[in-house]
């Protein structure tokens, strides 16, 4: 169901808050869905984006100015259906209900169960770096869990909030799935709702006003943000590869993505080295800015934001270096050229915030102690890349940072594993969902306890007697 409100505001939210309430309402009307519904579901979200990928793509690049095509069908597309096919291979193991363990003495014949019941209705709402992905992704383990879902998307992003409403009728219901653009601004309207869990992707400042409104209806709600996420390269990792990679990721998306490379701890000795690598790699993988291999800054504030960052580490003492011949960049297209930034401090604005771009801070550190020292007093990062081949460091730097996941000698790959739980810590964020844990996010565990024949509770009840003191002690044995 596609919602452009091409009337008021008010009327727009009446429009919200009524698919809500027929969501909840058929909702309680089947609130358990069996796991053939589920895989319909499932591989309807799979249809959609196979059906319009041509589509999706396009509308994707379209909102970005230029979207590297490739980069859309292997982050947005690859993941995402590789993640339904694989929800659907496990979801009869995830459905079943887990027996757990029963104190016998109290209770013969007694038995436990932990039976995953769905939530209800889900909202969601999806930033735009990564659309399709932080659209379809969530819904995989909301429809896994057997709920519905209304899914908000993001202002920049109203091309692909246009299309995916129009077409996602043609495969559900609006009472299972609604999706709604944002050219209102309904932003805290939607997030007010009295959802029975909400998910939220973005900045960690729009995330506490997400979970403030969410807070008076005591929504639960996983939070899912930003966070500046370091690398470090320590002396016995080969530099070139550690360039190789670290500059692909960094790079991807013009580094518009949450748990990219923010900033990178170097050996002193080896900055020099990897500056080289890096000219090197951007002129061999980014001969012409202008191509549609390099994706664009979502917009102009943005754009001008990063040019702004680029300055101001300037003024404040850092060297700065210009990957590529094209130092100036294109502002009708919006394509920064990769920028490290030496020397960097905590004064400057690129130290400051999540850069969201195609500029990489680089910090020196002579001991492992510097690097975690450093990354622990800020507020934790979404992601860690330590690269390393000791095994004993790689532990160190670990058990020593918290962070919302950790991909060792390489940068994030932890996040398409769909066997791993995906999210932040503090300021990253809370919660997880991808995989099981996404079933278990969306899900109602709830325990249930079936008495037995016999009520083992039956000698404790009153009147209390000697009997009774002496049933007590011995259970006090046996719990001591």
């Amino acid at each position: 169901m596609n919602m452009q409100f091409e009337a008021s505001r008010e009327e727009a939210v009446a429009q919200i808050q009524s698919i809500f309430d027929r969501q909840r309402q058929v909702y309680l009307a089947a609130p358990y869905p069996d796991r053939e519904t589920r895989i319909e579901d499932l591989k309807k979200l799979s249809q959609m984006l196979t059906d319009h990928q041509d589509e999706i793509v396009q509308a994707i690049s379209d909102d970005f100015g230029n979207r590297s095509a490739t980069e859309t069908l292997f982050c947005e597309f690859f993941v995402v259906l590789d993640g339904i096919k694989d929800t659907i291979k496990q979801l009869r193991k995830w459905m079943k209900p887990q027996k757990r363990h029963v104190q016998f003495t109290l209770y013969p014949g007694a038995s436990n169960r932990l039976i995953p019941q769905p939530l209800g209705v889900v909202g969601v709402i999806v930033p735009w770096n990564f659309p399709a992905n932080l659209t379809f992704a969530p819904l995989t383990s909301i429809f896994a869990a057997g709920n519905r879902a209304m899914v908000k998307m993001s202002d920049r992003s109203s091309r692909l909030a246009d299309l995916l409403g129009r077409i996602s009728g043609d495969y559900f219901p609006p009472e299972k799935l609604s999706i709604f653009s944002d050219n209102h601004q309904i932003g805290p309207d939607f997030s007010a709702l009295p959802f029975d869990h909400l998910l939220f992707t973005g900045s960690t400042q729009t995330g506490k006003s997400v979970m403030n409104n969410a807070s008076a209806n005591l929504t639960p709600v996983t939070l899912e943000l930003g966070g500046k996420s370091p690398a470090v390269v320590a002396p016995d990792f080969p530099l070139d590869v550690a360039a190789e990679r670290i500059m692909y990721w960094k790079l991807l998306n013009a580094g518009q993505i949450c748990t990219t490379v923010d900033y990178l701890f170097l050996p002193e000795d080896k900055v020099d080295a990897f500056v080289d690598q890096s000219r090197k790699l951007v002129a061999d993988r980014y001969p012409d800015l202008l191509s549609k291999d390099y994706t664009s800054i979502i917009d102009d504030t943005a754009y001008q934001r990063l040019w702004e960052t680029i300055r101001d580490a300037e003024a404040k003492g850092a060297k700065v270096i210009c990957l590529s011949s094209d130092s100036e960049g294109d502002s009708k297209l919006r394509k920064i050229p990769p920028h490290l930034i030496l020397n960097a401090t905590d004064e400057m604005q690129v130290m400051q915030r999540e850069i969201f771009g195609p500029i990489l801070p680089i910090k020196t550190y002579r001991e492992a102690s510097e690097v975690v020292g450093y990354v622990n007093r800020h507020a934790r990062p979404l992601a860690l890349y330590p690269f390393t081949k000791d095994k004993a460091l790689q532990d160190f730097y670990i058990t020593h940072i918290i962070s919302g996941g950790v991909t060792v000698n390489n940068c994030l790959l932890h996040v398409g594993q769909h066997d791993l739980p995906f999210g932040g810590v503090g300021h990253s964020g809370m919660g997880h969902y991808h995989g099981y844990e996404g079933f278990v996010n969306f899900s109602k565990m709830r325990p249930v306890f079936y008495q037995g024949f016999l009520d083992g509770m039956k000698p404790l009840m009153p009147p209390y007697t000697a009997t009774t003191k002496k049933i007590l002690n011995f259970m006090l044995r046996l719990a001591r």
